[in-house]
Formats: C-alpha cells, structure tokens, sequence
C-alpha cells in the first residue's frame, strides 16, 4: 500500500497526529506547516506549505489533512499530482472567504490581547475536548496563535474548487456530521474527478482526534482503493 502524509489543522502541529502515527499499520509521517510545530517563527504561504507536504515523498502517497491541513492538501496535489495518489480531506468543505476569515482574524485579536497571547485558553480548550494522551501532545507541539494572519491572507483569494478540479486523483472528504467545517461539502464533492463523501455521525469538527480509531479505519480503506504502485 502506499505511505501516508498527515497535515494537521491551524495553529497545531505534526503532534495532532501522533494517535494516528501509532495506529497506522502503514509507513506514516505528519509534517509540521510552516509557522506551526517546529517551524514556528517561518512565514505561512500557500506555495511554501504545499511544498512542505510533498518535500519529502519518494513515491507518490495518501495525504491526509484536516482543517486547514485539508485545504493545503488540495493545494499540494493540485501542484504535484504526481505526488499524490490520493487525498482524504477531512473537516475542510467551507468555501474561503470573508465569512471564513473574519472569524479567525476577531479571534487572534481576541487572544493576543490575553496577557499570555491565550497560551491558557488554548491549552484548557483542548483539553477539555481531546483525549488526555493527545491533548499532552498538541500542547507539547505548541500551539501557534500568531500564525493566524498569515493563514488568513493566504487564503484570502484561494480557489480551492479550481484547484481540487485540477487534481486528477480519489479524493474522500470526510466530515463530522456536526461539523460547520461541512457547509459546503457537495460543491467541494461536485469538484472531485474521483470523489467520495463520508459524513461519521455525531462528530465534530476534530473527529480525526477525538473518534481516532474509527478515522484511521477510514484512512486505511482509503488506502486499500489506490493502486499498490500509486500510480492512477
């Protein structure tokens, strides 16, 4: 089967992925986005986050991203398809825009008025929502706030339906039946050349996290539909 390439969502890191690293039965990696994880300090861009996702595959791979790892993964594959057989998108069918951007950019104005930049609020949110284990390990990873502007304007004039039409490949959007993240969900599986729609009942928008075993079941059917040689 092919390997499998994580990308995790805003502000988190490569860590948000580490329950499903150990319960991959295949050859996994989770990558850190630039300005989050380990490369906090470097600038978010579009280009340079699509490229961190493919920067080290030897052959072509499942890439799998949630949130906003979901959409830089579609940037990845529309750049490189050879790169990529296929992609699972999860908890990322929300058109960009100013309805998706405002939100985020009150938020980041919101926490970096806290004394400690909402380093406290972050931390007590995730875990009140994530498994113990995990939730260690996002905190660990760091959690990067100061990110958000740069996410924002890249995202600003995005077309992510134009570029999942470029991307030739199986594509399985999965969501959380009460996730937000879902609103537009069959415009996104309306764009696919080869796309599947999953919805998990009573999830929310960190199912990977929080329903960790029954997402990497997912994961590893998907893999188990793409050619062993990845080729399409």
């Amino acid at each position: 089967m092919v390997p499998l390439v994580f990308v995790h969502g805003i502000r988190l890191s490569g860590a948000a992925w580490s329950e499903q690293l150990e319960r991959s039965a295949l050859p996994s990696r989770a990558v850190d986005l630039p300005g989050h994880g380990t490369r906090r300090g470097e600038r978010f861009t579009l280009d340079a986050a699509a490229d961190a996702v493919v920067e080290d595959i030897d052959e072509p791979a499942l890439v799998v991203g949630h949130s906003l790892g979901g959409f830089v993964a579609i940037a990845a594959a529309a750049r490189h398809p050879e790169r990529v057989a296929g992609l699972v998108v999860a908890d990322s069918t929300y058109l960009p825009g100013k309805t998706l951007e405002a939100p985020f950019r009150l938020a980041h104005r919101l926490l970096m008025r806290l004394p400690d930049h909402g380093e406290g609020l972050s931390r007590r949110q995730f875990r009140s929502v994530l498994p113990p284990k995990l939730a260690e390990a996002v905190i660990d990873g760091g959690i990067a706030t100061e990110v958000i502007p740069d996410v924002a304007e890249a995202f600003a004039d995005f077309d992510v339906l134009g570029e999942l039409r470029t991307y030739p490949g199986p594509t399985w959007l999965i969501n959380g039946s009460r996730d937000h993240f879902r609103r537009h969900e069959r415009r996104f599986l309306a764009a696919c050349a080869d796309g599947r729609l999953v919805n998990v009942p009573k999830a929310g928008h960190y199912l990977p996290m929080v329903r960790g075993k029954e997402f990497a079941q997912l994961v590893l059917d998907a893999a188990r539909g793409l050619p062993i040689s990845g080729t399409r």
